[in-house]
């Protein structure tokens, strides 16, 4: 009897063992995450939907109460929730809330925010129908759909007027998780996560790996690179009022006014630009109004210094006379 009785009391630890190891994965995170397998919860259908094992993994790992979601496309967040048995607080411009227009009713501690990947995929009048919302809650939901915004910069905007309405939103302590991606259009990189609002205390980017995408079915040829990854941004509330904000500024440049471009970097510019060989007054011509110039006493005597110090990649073709050479273009 005392034998089966020590047999039942190591089974019983054993299986608390098991249990804890279980909770400890479960609130386990990295900055590499994937899920080959999508879970139950939302509609794998509906276009864009990120696999509730994300969420999920959140939400066990930062432990809020309740959590939000105010773009919740369908519904993935309150099936994660629930799962997790926590409450949830979700909207979208489909079921009458328009994040750009609409104040934010709910202070909480935790937001999960999965964005449209700019056009990539439409939503307004293709998942659903736009009649029936104007219908049902009296707008016209292509008006606020940041999938519908023709623009990159209009769309960086839009974005960024959400992002920072959601953050102010947050309570002391709070958390805004967002799911985000790159696009790739005509040989550029659109990057959500390098031009996104990062307000407060950035406190991790995790790495998620994408799973059954409808791209996995393209042949993509010559050297376009297949983007096999998402970003998740989780940024932290620790102050009420004043808080650290990280803004993305696009704007031009010109190489004759940067002060780490070397003079060998400025002529080979100024020569790359020419369909054929220029005398050495267009290249003072061609640099003088600019810093680098305006900054240096001896600017024409480095130029010409510059031109023969590099006969690898100036080629003097007759007196006065210079040009790129080929094979250094581009370099």
């Amino acid at each position: 009897m005392e034998e089966l009785y020590g047999h039942r009391k190591r089974i019983d630890r054993a299986q608390a063992e098991t249990g804890r190891q279980m909770v400890s994965t479960q609130r386990r995170l990295t900055s590499v995450v994937s899920y080959p397998e999508r879970g139950e919860g939302g509609n794998n259908h509906y276009r864009g939907n990120c696999s509730p094992r994300l969420v999920e993994a959140l939400i066990r790992f930062f432990r809020p109460k309740e959590i939000c979601d105010y773009m919740c496309g369908s519904g993935t967040t309150k099936a994660a929730a629930e799962c997790c048995g926590i409450g949830s607080h979700i909207y979208d411009l489909h079921s009458g809330f328009d994040l750009l227009h609409n104040e934010i009713p709910e202070r909480l501690e935790m937001i999960f925010w999965h964005p449209p990947y700019w056009d990539m995929v439409v939503y307004s009048d293709v998942m659903y129908k736009a009649s029936d919302v104007q219908e049902k809650y009296g707008y016209d939901p292509r008006v606020s759909d940041l999938s519908r915004i023709p623009d990159w910069d209009g769309f960086v905007k839009a974005m960024n007027h959400a992002m920072l309405k959601q953050f102010s939103a947050l309570e002391k302590g709070g958390r805004i998780a967002v799911l985000m991606g790159d696009i790739k259009k005509k040989g550029r990189l659109y990057s959500m996560l390098s031009e996104i609002t990062k307000p407060g205390t950035m406190e991790n980017i995790l790495i998620k790996t994408q799973h059954n995408c409808v791209s996995d079915r393209t042949a993509y040829s010559g050297r376009f690179i297949p983007i096999l990854h998402e970003y998740v941004l989780i940024v932290r509330k620790d102050e009420p009022l004043v808080v650290p904000v990280i803004l993305s500024q696009r704007g031009g440049m010109d190489i004759r006014d940067m002060e780490d471009a070397s003079w060998k970097d400025i002529v080979a510019a100024v020569l790359e630009s020419c369909q054929k060989a220029v005398p050495l007054t267009y290249l003072y011509e061609q640099i003088r109004p600019y810093k680098r110039a305006q900054n240096s006493r001896w600017w024409k005597e480095k130029i010409r210094q510059t031109l023969q110090y590099h006969p690898s990649q100036f080629v003097r073709v007759e007196q006065g006379m210079w040009t790129l050479k080929k094979s250094a273009a581009g370099y």
